[in-house]
């Protein structure tokens, strides 16, 4: 009897014992596939496209990343929302090489967002940003043209008359994503501008000082100078002058369809609203979007009693030449033609 009991406890424990040794293969080889499954590079050799929307589950995304191809398996995702938690982060993402489920889980997580980089210069008019966007590939430039003109409301309150966007898409570099819409495009530059203006202190004469500034910024390239040339048109219009400045009569032009790539006698002599060689006075509007350091000439411009100019941008000494008088005006253009000539121009 002894015997008999002594022999069923060691089945027993021998039972155990293989039971145990089984849970520790099986978990053994779980562990493995799940490794494999995280740990071991996957996904697509070209480039590939998935876009997270909002608000949608762990679950959905797993599915939507093997459904693309760059994972094997969804259910990677759900260990590795077990182990690591955190948020997954809503856009378009662009694979185009093998990679672990894990660390394409943490691109997600972190929100590494396929985007377009475009970069607008400070003196953009709202024809060379859209210029800029369609080489980018974020859409039509005639798409953006329309909708900078048609969203004036997201300025109402600074521009109650904004006939465009004209002077406030402010010059940057964006990181856009490749669906953004014209409207969506419109709003992120306006918001920088809002951005820059409130660290400048700009809420009083916006229209005004905007317009100013795009002045400034077609007319000079050099930082030193904008609150000069910001004088000179502040003196001028103080006297009643008329601004002459190419730049407005070449934006009038550019509005009609008419520039010709070069300004020439007659255009000075045509009739635009932005002809400020025949109108008095500011032009309607801004020519141009003005960066920060043209936005602060026109916010403060130099005590000059300047009246007169010859820009910088042509002239080859390399800066521009002021003056008060109109016989000093006369003599610093009769340099520069000198100059021109001597640097081999007509």
């Amino acid at each position: 009897m002894v015997g008999r009991n002594r022999q069923s406890r060691k089945q027993r424990s021998s039972g155990a014992a293989a039971f145990v040794f089984m849970a520790f293969l099986i978990a053994l080889l779980a562990g493995g596939v799940a490794a494999w499954l995280v740990l071991e590079p996957f996904g697509p050799t070209s480039e590939t496209f998935v876009e997270v929307e909002p608000g949608t589950s762990t679950t959905h995304i797993g599915e939507q990343m093997q459904a693309a191809g760059v994972i094997r398996s969804r259910y990677a995702f759900q260990l590795l929302r077990l182990w690591k938690q955190g948020t997954l982060r809503a856009g378009e993402y662009r694979f185009d090489h093998p990679a672990t489920a894990a660390e394409v889980y943490a691109r997600i997580a972190r929100g590494d967002v396929f985007t377009r980089a475009v970069t607008i210069p400070e003196g953009a008019t709202i024809f060379d940003v859209a210029a800029r966007l369609e080489q980018a590939g974020l859409g039509v430039r005639q798409d953006f043209l329309v909708s900078a003109a048609g969203q004036t409301g997201l300025v109402a309150d600074l521009d109650p008359g904004a006939k465009s966007l004209e002077g406030y898409l402010f010059p940057d570099t964006y990181h856009l994503p490749r669906k953004a819409t014209p409207e969506q495009i419109c709003a992120t530059m306006v918001h920088r501008f809002r951005a820059a203006a409130a660290q400048l202190g700009l809420q009083k004469d916006v229209h005004a000082v905007v317009t100013l500034a795009s002045l400034v910024e077609r007319e000079s390239a050099l930082d030193a100078e904008r609150p000069l040339v910001a004088s000179v048109f502040e003196n001028r219009l103080a006297k009643g002058m008329p601004l002459m400045t190419d730049p407005a009569v070449i934006y009038g032009l550019q509005l009609q369809n008419r520039w010709r790539g070069t300004i020439y006698q007659s255009d000075l002599t045509r009739d635009t609203a932005y002809n400020t060689y025949l109108h008095k006075g500011l032009p309607p509007g801004p020519i141009a979007n003005p960066g920060v350091r043209s936005l602060r000439a026109a916010m403060e411009p130099a005590t000059t009693d300047y009246l007169y100019f010859v820009a910088a941008g042509a002239n080859p000494q390399g800066h521009s030449l002021f003056s008060s008088s109109l016989d000093e005006q006369n003599r610093n253009v009769a340099g520069y033609r000198n100059a021109v000539k001597k640097a081999g121009g007509r």
